[in-house]
C-alpha cells in the first residue's frame, strides 16, 4: 500500500526514484542512497552488539533480525555495480590517505568491523520552514550518510594528491523494481521508513550496552509481579473435542 502511495506521489512512473521527491507520506523524502546505507547502518550495529554478552537476549534478537534485513538488501545489486565497485576500488587506492584526512572535504573514510566506508555528508540546506520559526527542527526524511562503499573491504594504502579534487562516485541507484522488493520482503514499510529504523536501532545499541541491560536487576522484582503478564492466564484455553 505505501508503495503505491510513492508511485502516486510522483508525476509519472521512472526507472528511477529521484532523491528529494514526496514518498507519499508526510516530511518523509525519497532518500539519496538507501541500499548503501543500510548495508552501513546494519554493519555498524552488528558491530556494536559486538559489546552485549551473547548469552542476552536483546543482542540475540536484534542480532538475528540486523542480519536477515542485510542479507535481503545485500542480495539485491543495482545495475552496474560490479563495474562500479572497480572503479571505485582503484580510485580508493589513490585518494586513501586524503580520504582519511577529515579535517576538509565532503568525503571521509569510516572503518566498522573489516569494512572501510566512504562516507559522503550532504551539504546543509536552508529550510524554508525554519524562518521564523524557534521550535523544533523539521524532520527532513533523510539520512545524513551516503555510504558509497557499500559493504566493500579496501586496501589499506594510497598516494597522496589534492583532496579537494577528489570527485567519487556513489554507488549507482537502485532501480525501482529492486526498491520495491527490497520493501516486500523485508515487510517494514518504505525503504526510508526502514533507514529511520535502522539508525533508531544503532543508536539503541549505545544506549543498551551503556545500561548492561543484561544483568540482574539491582533490586529483585516482587514476587508474582510478572505473572499478570504471563500467556494464556487471562484467556481460556481451546475447549476440548468431545469423545464421540
Amino acid at each position: 500500500m505505501r508503495a503505491t502511495m510513492r508511485m502516486l506521489a510522483s508525476v509519472k512512473p521512472e526507472r528511477f526514484l529521484e532523491a528529494g521527491n514526496p514518498t507519499g507520506l508526510t516530511g518523509l523524502l525519497t532518500h539519496p542512497a538507501p541500499r548503501s546505507t543500510l548495508i552501513y547502518l546494519y554493519n555498524a550495529t552488528l558491530e556494536k552488539l559486538k559489546a552485549i554478552p551473547e548469552h542476552s537476549v536483546y543482542r540475540q534478537s536484534t542480532e538475528a533480525l540486523t542480519k536477515h534485513r542485510f542479507n535481503i538488501v545485500d542480495s539485491i545489486k543495482p545495475p552496474g555495480y560490479d563495474e562500479w565497485t572497480t572503479r571505485a576500488e582503484e580510485k580508493f587506492k589513490k585518494y586513501r590517505n586524503e580520504l582519511s584526512d577529515q579535517s576538509k572535504g565532503p568525503h571521509r573514510l569510516e572503518t566498522t568491523g573489516e569494512s572501510v566506508y566512504v562516507i559522503t555528508e550532504n551539504p546543509e540546506e536552508q529550510d524554508e520552514r525554519l524562518i521564523d520559526w524557534d521550535g523544533e527542527k523539521p524532520n527532513s526524511g533523510r539520512s545524513d550518510l551516503r555510504a558509497g562503499t557499500a559493504n566493500q573491504r579496501f586496501q589499506q594504502q594510497g598516494n597522496t594528491s589534492n583532496r579537494d579534487e577528489i570527485d567519487w562516485e556513489p554507488e549507482p541507484p537502485l532501480e525501482v523494481s529492486q526498491i520495491v522488493e527490497i520493501e516486500n520482503r523485508i515487510g517494514g514499510g518504505l525503504i526510508e521508513e526502514v533507514i529511520q529504523v535502522a539508525e533508531g536501532e544503532l543508536k539503541l545499541a549505545d544506549t543498551m550496552a551503556e545500561s548492561k541491560v543484561w544483568e540482574e536487576l539491582e533490586e529483585k522484582a516482587p514476587q508474582g509481579q510478572w505473572e499478570y503478564f504471563s500467556r494464556d492466564q487471562h484467556t481460556p484455553g481451546t475447549q476440548e473435542p468431545s469423545n464421540k
